[in-house]
């Protein structure tokens, strides 16, 4: 596969991931994918709050949520986006090295954060039998938790992916915008993650 060597000058303008038709073409798609994510987000919400109250026999959320393990889940994905904002500066700077240093510890925040969430639904599941179809609450709360992990997931195996596809290329103008439409994802799941903590462990406790 060819590329246009005007990608790969020696020196990289300012804003690279902006800097060419694509990129800019990147940066905007992304929005209107954000768009639709925002619009089903917000259904899931919707959802979750008509829902909460119906625990049929099933624990109550004041029953379950530990907001000391979320608070660190919190601490956790909030610090990944600084470090992802960390990495663009680099990007912008021309420093491959630091930037793919920075997108690593995102990505390493990021499972960390995945792995408590798994311990949080384990331990929701054998020690109070709360499952997907143990009530209305149940369900909500699993498919809007557990789509924003999804989404977390998506993101680890996107960085990922860039990563180890570029570890020997560098940084050009044609992988600029890759980077930078990754790191407004993460932004933006990152805000979603804002939303669930308050929506869904904050009001879940004080009722």
């Amino acid at each position: 596969m060819s590329y246009d060597e005007s990608l790969f000058p020696e020196k990289l303008p300012h804003n690279p991931e902006k800097a060419t038709l694509e990129g800019r073409n990147k940066f905007m798609g992304l929005w209107f994918f954000l768009g639709g994510e925002t619009v089903l987000f917000a259904s899931l919400f919707g959802t979750y709050l008509a829902l909460k109250d119906s625990v049929h026999t099933g624990p109550t959320s004041e029953e379950l949520f530990g907001l000391p393990l979320v608070f660190l889940m919190t601490v956790m994905l909030l610090t990944s986006s600084l470090t992802s904002v960390y990495a663009m500066y680099h990007m912008r700077n021309n420093d491959f090295k630091k930037m793919q240093l920075w997108l690593g510890i995102t990505g390493l925040l990021g499972i960390g954060f995945l792995i408590c969430e798994v311990y949080e639904f384990a331990h929701y599941i054998t020690d109070y039998g709360f499952t997907f179809r143990s009530s209305s609450f149940g369900s909500a709360f699993y498919t809007l938790v557990g789509f924003h992990g999804g989404h977390v997931t998506f993101g680890i195996v996107w960085l990922i992916t860039l990563m180890l596809r570029n570890a020997k290329r560098g940084l050009n103008l044609y992988n600029a915008p890759k980077f930078n439409t990754f790191s407004l994802y993460w932004h933006f799941i990152d805000v979603i993650w804002v939303f669930v903590f308050t929506v869904v462990y904050l009001m879940g406790k004080v009722g």
